[in-house]
């Protein structure tokens, strides 16, 4: 095990990676292989149990409103929370099909990623995100 947080934040910001360019090539199998068995994901009104509740929830969505769709993603923060937990923040949102920009403010949602290290690997256990709300 490193005891490099360089290399685990380039080893969490890898599993991000992957997963943003599975989701851009509609492949929820790869979207998720570096999801915990037991992950969860929690959007506005929905609670996934799951990494295969999550796979299948997301292979739907590919074939009907996110097909040839992809993410912006603009990570805020990692926090480490002892050696084998981490906590990371951005600002997402989803780019429809044709789309290169978030075309305004009202699509992008907070986020919140709970990963695990589990025998020297980085794994999301967790996933939330909520809407970003215009400032008052």
């Amino acid at each position: 095990m490193s005891n490099s947080r360089t290399e685990d934040v380039a080893a969490i910001e890898a599993v991000l990676a992957d997963s943003y360019r599975a989701w851009a090539a509609g492949d929820a199998a790869a979207m998720v292989a570096d999801y915990t068995a037991d992950a969860t994901a929690i959007m506005t009104g929905s609670l996934r149990a799951s990494r295969e509740t999550i796979r299948q929830s997301m292979s739907l969505a590919f074939e009907g409103p996110l097909a040839g769709s992809s993410t912006y993603n603009e990570r805020l923060s990692i926090r480490f929370l002892g050696s084998d937990a981490a906590i990371v923040i951005s600002v997402s949102a989803i780019l429809f099909a044709g789309e290169t920009e978030v075309p305004d403010d009202v699509r992008k949602v907070n986020a919140t990623w709970v990963f695990e290290k589990r025998e020297g690997r980085w794994l999301i256990a967790a996933y939330h995100n909520s809407p970003v709300l215009a400032a008052p």
